[in-house]
């Protein structure tokens, strides 16, 4: 799966992200869903299990930079 692939893609906050803390969420990827590790877009941004966020940046193999997809 290349970059601009997984950019825009959606998923939901199984793991609080946040600054310091290495969050996860699930994406559905690949005729699938897969778990990746996650930090927020912005450096101080916490984001909340549950919270459904887009995918802004992409580094392989299992890291992604999130914001939240709907204001709060």
């Amino acid at each position: 799966m290349d970059d601009a692939s997984m950019v825009g893609l959606m998923g939901r906050v199984t793991g609080a992200i946040g600054p310091g803390l290495v969050g996860e969420v699930i994406v559905r990827v690949r005729g699938g869903a897969e778990h990746f590790l996650a930090y927020p877009a912005t450096g101080t941004d916490r984001i909340e299990r549950g919270t459904v966020v887009m995918v802004v940046e992409y580094l392989p193999p299992r890291t992604v930079y999130v914001q939240a997809a709907y204001d709060s």
